[in-house]
């Protein structure tokens, strides 16, 4: 199998150097600088056992390759850029007849839990994928992976349920590249438990790392309406000590002893212009909505979570005292 990455930033690079390194065909998609440095120099992965460049191919549009029945489709992009990515390219052509919409695996290797219900719409055969996967990509045509002896833990599986002979394929290829796959029938209530931790991201994103105790009983509101809301709409998602468990053979090596910073964190320092808080602590919002429950903590900081990026505002930059006051005004 071939794999085409869409969004070659921390994930998407991470995912594709692993990939290539093990010896797997791989494409990558970038945008602006990141398709200029990933062309003219490789694309650099920095993990804790050194660093090495690879001259993986990387395309900047759908219409600059030609895909195969033998293709895998990753999603990498941010859950904002979903919609866009997905109308480009389910509609292109594969060899031998019909779209990649009607004809190849696309999977989700994104935080939150919308963008499988968007893929659905457009691609028959849609994958979910948990993503745990400490990486940063700050430098165009660099990305850090910080965690070993593995490089991350992906939870794989059909959406909306289920799994299947390609699951298993793919799952066998990561798993030869330094990533730990398990194929599962319920992958959306891994990622639905992903959610609730990256609940985490618009506090330290606006405020920087979740050092100190006001920051941490910050997080405790945000958590406590998550889980409400979960609940209220039936939804079961997988505990935080089967996650831990999961993620047992995952060890975190800052490279420099510094926090490293996620990746709302690393939306506001390269400044594009957009966060994916409206489909973290959004996506809470909108459950509360449709089920009832209240939930001002989440929309305050999805609000100034949006504020931030709309405007460039440096990330870490507001005191977590000043967080505080602006959610205890909304309680």
């Amino acid at each position: 199998m071939r794999y085409i990455i869409i969004g070659a930033g921390a994930v998407g690079g991470v995912l594709g150097g692993r990939l290539s390194e093990a010896g797997h065909d791989v494409v990558l998609v970038a945008r602006g600088a990141q398709y200029e440095a990933l062309r003219a120099g490789g694309l650099r992965l920095v993990t804790p056992d050194g660093s090495s460049t690879r001259p993986i191919p990387v395309i900047d549009r759908p219409e600059a390759l030609e895909l195969t029945a033998d293709d895998v489709l990753v999603l990498a992009v941010k859950t904002q850029d979903s919609t866009a990515a997905l109308d480009a390219w389910s509609v292109r052509p594969v060899a031998g007849g019909s779209t990649a919409g009607e004809r190849l695996p696309l999977i989700c290797a994104q935080n939150g839990v919308e963008s499988e219900r968007l893929a659905l719409r457009r691609f028959r055969r849609v994958y979910g994928m948990c993503v745990w996967l400490p990486a940063t990509f700050v430098e165009p045509g660099e990305v850090l992976a910080a965690g070993t002896p593995l490089t991350g833990v992906l939870h794989l599986g059909r959406y909306p349920a289920g799994t299947d002979e390609t699951a298993r394929l793919i799952a066998a290829d990561l798993e030869k590249s330094k990533l730990l796959a398990p194929v599962v029938h319920d992958v959306m209530r891994w990622k639905y438990g992903k959610l609730l931790s990256n609940l985490a991201n618009a506090i330290e994103a606006v405020t920087g790392p979740l050092t100190g105790q006001d920051a941490s009983a910050l997080l405790e509101r945000a958590l406590a309406e998550g889980r409400a809301v979960l609940a209220a709409a039936g939804i079961d998602p997988v505990s935080r000590e089967d996650q831990a468990a999961a993620r047992a053979g995952l060890r975190l090596e800052p490279f420099d002893g510094s926090p490293r910073g996620g990746s709302s964190w690393q939306s506001l320092s390269r400044g594009t212009g957009t966060i994916e808080a409206d489909y973290l602590n959004g996506e809470i919002v909108l459950l509360g909505r449709l089920h009832g429950v209240p939930t001002p903590v989440n929309d305050v900081l999805r609000r100034t979570a949006n504020t931030f990026a709309r405007e460039r505002r440096e990330p870490g930059s507001m005191p977590v005292a000043e967080l505080v006051a602006f959610v205890d005004a909304a309680t």
